[in-house]
């Protein structure tokens, strides 16, 4: 008898957005930029910023909330939260404890990961590691950021590029094809000065600002994320013909637009939400499979690459079966 593995299956997904959506026109009212600049070197439209009383943990638990219902679960069907973050709402606790307990879902295991830009997929391929070895048994994985905090607001070239968001998966363990076939994650930390924020606690004993050097960034992310898409794919015996829908990273179109290319990915099935979020980091591949998943285009059975990479640099692919 052929065994079948347990794998970790996507029951529901979830999203929240700050109340405030911003448009590149108004953006040029308070940075020296204009939209025409912003739209044709990132694709991006709009952003949502947060406000003082919307945090991290605010819209994680918003997010999280509506993944539960969409799974038809309960908060006491979980027993494991991580939360993917590099905007946490305070440097201890981990944010993921202060969803935990909003939820009402006390006891299970509940921790942050910090991985920037890729963090949804390192969270994600550590509960599904846990799933499948039984340490867990349903999972809520969360990508959740405020950006705004750290941006420079003086600094025409990124802060324009950002936006505040989160997005929150429901995995559960089940026997059967559908979940998770293969993740590949990588980081390379000779990369620091590339994208990077200029401060943290053991250093200047502040939170610092976000700085990055967009061109060479650009670079490192076609080449990495056209890798490790080929890594994902040939651990699957897959090809790109194969693949139902490419879920990517929302950081600039122009590299969601590369990456496909080299990689002869139908532009037609890849799901691009960056002119509504701008780059939303953590929270960025979440949100977007949110709203394919919510407007019909993501089914059940589909097969599904999600891809990311951040400062670091950290980068990963995953192919998940809806």
């Amino acid at each position: 008898m052929t065994e079948v593995a347990l794998r970790a299956v996507i029951k529901g997904t979830g999203s929240a957005l700050p109340r405030n959506r911003v448009s590149n026109a108004e953006l040029a009212r308070r940075v020296d930029t204009t939209d025409e600049w912003i739209t044709e070197r990132t694709g991006i439209k709009f952003r949502h910023i947060a406000e003082p009383d919307e945090t991290t943990s605010s819209l994680a638990i918003e997010a999280s909330r509506r993944a539960l219902d969409a799974a038809g679960m309960s908060a006491s069907d979980i027993d494991l939260i991580i939360l993917a973050t590099a905007t946490p709402d305070q440097t201890f606790p981990a944010s993921a404890t202060i969803v935990q307990h909003a939820l009402g879902c006390n006891g299970g295991v509940a921790f942050d990961v910090a991985a920037v830009c890729s963090g949804f997929l390192y969270a994600f391929s550590v509960a599904e590691s846990m799933i499948r070895a039984g340490s867990a048994h349903n999972a809520l994985v969360i990508g959740a950021e405020t950006f705004s905090r750290i941006l420079d607001w003086e600094d025409r070239t990124t802060c324009v590029l950002f936006g505040d968001g989160a997005g929150a998966v429901v995995l559960s363990g089940e026997v059967g094809i559908r979940g998770a076939l293969v993740t590949k994650l990588h980081a390379d930390g000779q990369h620091n000065e590339l994208l990077y924020v200029d401060g943290g606690p053991s250093t200047t004993g502040t939170v610092g600002q976000l700085r990055m050097k967009g061109r060479e960034v650009f670079r490192h992310a076609v080449t990495n994320l056209t890798n490790v898409l080929h890594e994902v794919l040939a651990a699957t015996d897959l090809t790109p013909a194969d693949i139902d829908w490419v879920v990517p990273h929302q950081a600039n179109a122009r590299i969601i637009a590369a990456t496909a290319k080299k990689l002869a990915l139908d532009p037609n099935k890849v799901v691009l939400t960056v002119d509504q979020h701008a780059n939303t980091s953590a929270a960025s591949v979440p949100l977007a499979l949110d709203v394919a998943v919510r407007d019909g285009r993501i089914k059940k059975g589909d097969v599904v690459v999600l891809e990311a990479m951040g400062g670091g640099f950290t980068w990963g692919a995953s192919i998940v079966r809806m």
